[in-house]
């Protein structure tokens, strides 16, 4: 419902503004400019027509079926592994490769629960995206607004970098700088803390289990 998109991208980004935000995206030199037809762009307008496809299945889908829905648009559209390793920070590199698998499976699966449950329903949202890609380096930032009828506009912009020939979402930034990346690095530092990647994995399912 639109109460709740509007509750987790308040509720992201309140966490964000907690932790160092990766905000390299945001700031700094003036960037090379590219139009909307721009591939990275492409890829995010995937992203949106898909959550617009679940938020109008609605709840008559139910959460297991509009993440059913969703989840080949994440796969396609996110790189699930390199945000993974991201979050996880250096210590990725001291797990063992059965667990770095089960924290790759745990993050696509609560990334594909919180979106489907925050986007489940339908009352004339819509997405634009603005004409114009800014280019840093190897990756790309696209920003995006959804609308809402009647209420303030929410944006949602985010950083791409290509793999395998395709750009993929690599972080999500709300209101401009609340890096989604440096949210999860915070929250899963705690759990590493205290029990290394196994704690971690719990953490996640337990994350995906119960979306917020």
């Amino acid at each position: 419902m639109m109460n709740a998109r509007k509750q987790w991208v308040k509720s992201v980004a309140a966490v964000a503004l907690a932790v160092a935000p990766v905000a390299g995206m945001v700031a700094g030199a003036v960037p090379a400019m590219a139009q909307s037809s721009d591939p990275a762009a492409g890829s995010v307008d995937a992203l949106n027509n898909g959550l617009i496809g679940i938020m109008k299945a609605g709840k008559a889908a139910g959460q297991s079926g509009r993440a059913q829905r969703l989840a080949p648009v994440i796969d396609r559209v996110f790189d699930i592994p390199l945000m993974t390793r991201l979050s996880v920070g250096p210590s990725w590199n001291t797990i063992a490769p059965k667990d770095q698998s089960a924290l790759v499976a745990g993050f696509r699966n609560l990334t594909i629960a919180q979106f489907a449950h925050n986007f489940d329903d339908y009352s004339g949202e819509k997405f634009t995206i603005a004409p114009q890609v800014d280019t840093r380096g190897n990756d790309k930032l696209v920003r995006t607004t959804l609308v809402i009828p009647n209420h303030a506009p929410e944006q949602i912009n985010y950083r791409l970098r290509q793999n395998g020939g395709q750009w993929k979402v690599i972080d999500v930034y709300f209101r401009n700088s609340m890096s989604q990346l440096a949210t999860r690095q915070a929250d899963f530092a705690g759990s590493l803390a205290k029990g290394g990647a196994p704690a971690l994995i719990d953490h996640l399912n337990k994350l995906a289990a119960s979306p917020q």
